[in-house]
């Protein structure tokens, strides 16, 4: 089997291994920890792959594992709300009559 096929085939099985698996939501940690495992793995189930194969598939699998949008909702801090001037008070500034309707 030509190499281009092997190396399109692993990167497919992990591919689909990180769909499966849900290492998508993992902190950054556990998915390079888990990546390195995977590669090892990788590397055993297809050992005509090389070093340089094994980096490339780890680099495009860290890739893939990092969204281009990010869907985590994000911590929000609470700020306190300024006070707001209340209707008739606003429309008083703006120059308008607040009796005015």
């Amino acid at each position: 089997m030509p190499q281009e096929k092997i190396f399109a085939q692993a990167r497919d099985e992990l591919f689909s291994h990180i769909n499966r698996c849900g290492v998508l939501s993992a902190t950054d940690d556990d998915r390079t920890a888990w990546m390195n495992e995977t590669i090892d793995y990788i590397g055993e189930r297809y050992p005509d792959l090389v070093d340089p194969d094994l980096q490339e598939l780890h680099a495009v699998g860290i890739r893939f594992c990092q969204p281009a949008i990010n869907n985590v909702p994000a911590v929000a801090v609470a700020e306190p709300v300024a006070e707001t001037a209340t209707a008739p008070e606003a429309t008083q500034e703006l120059g308008g009559d607040a009796n005015a309707a």
